[in-house]
């Protein structure tokens, strides 16, 4: 439901370049960015749920994977 987020982006890989090449970066784009205005009558989720998810409206929930997850965060 939230793919739609994550772009790709493909580096220049040069021959002459000593790190080992990173074919694709991916990055979020925050769904804030194509609501330029709040229209009315929005969905919300329940109180408890969008306490948990830090927004009230589903289309401004925007999934993140923590820091504390990963390697070495």
């Amino acid at each position: 439901m939230y793919d739609n987020q994550w772009r790709e982006w493909h580096p220049y890989v040069s021959s002459d370049d000593p790190c080992p090449p990173v074919t694709v970066k991916r990055y979020i784009v925050p769904p804030n960015q194509y609501i330029y205005f709040q229209p009315s009558n929005l969905p919300q989720f329940p109180l408890d749920e969008a306490l948990c998810k830090g927004t009230l409206w589903p289309a401004l929930y925007s999934p993140y994977t923590s820091r504390c997850n990963r390697k070495g965060g």
